[in-house]
């Protein structure tokens, strides 16, 4: 039976710490299912979903607090299971942008979760365009039979509006979700 583990790891960035994590995993018999790694400011972080044979997992649970202290990495580890997708009728991905302001996904993650619909993946960044801070956001949403599609785009314009921003959504038909 296969078991799996998610690891979060953050630390100041150099080079060699992906190598590193994912030679623990090899040296544990474990594979990397999963994984997705990125740089905020001078920080790295990586979140990777990790299986293997029960002894394996363990084996990595008990090896990665050591080398977490010497590669000087925060790490949190946590059991799970896999992902089993949930056929949704389409996915609708949101590109919203415009100047930055305070609040804006707070605003645009309650709208969403008002209406209890399944965020697939969200991306944000902000920029210093000339003196002006501007905000990139991107948003896939998985979308299931029982929303009227017609009226959510309705109204995820209508809030982009209210916010002084542009938005522009795209529909993908049939999508499944593999989060």
């Amino acid at each position: 039976m296969t078991n799996y583990l998610v690891v979060t790891a953050m630390g100041t960035d150099r080079p060699g710490l992906v190598s590193r994590l994912a030679r623990l995993a090899s040296d544990c018999d474990c594979d990397i299912v999963d994984s997705r790694m990125a740089l905020f400011g001078n920080e790295f972080t990586l979140i990777m979903m990790i299986s293997g044979s029960w002894p394996a997992i363990t084996k990595i649970e008990t090896m990665l607090p050591s080398l977490s202290v010497e590669l000087e990495l925060m790490t949190v580890m946590k059991r799970t299971s896999k992902h089993v997708p949930k056929n949704y009728v389409s996915r609708v991905e949101v590109s919203i942008s415009g100047e930055d302001q305070r609040g804006t996904m707070k605003t645009i993650t309650q709208f969403l979760a008002e209406r209890s619909l399944d965020l697939a993946a969200v991306r944000s960044h902000a920029d210093d365009n000339e003196g002006l801070q501007t905000q990139s956001i991107f948003l896939a949403i998985n979308i299931p039979d029982k929303v009227d599609l017609a009226k959510l785009e309705t109204s995820i314009y209508q809030l982009a509006e209210e916010m002084n921003l542009e938005c522009s959504i795209k529909l993908m038909q049939g999508t499944s979700s593999s989060q």
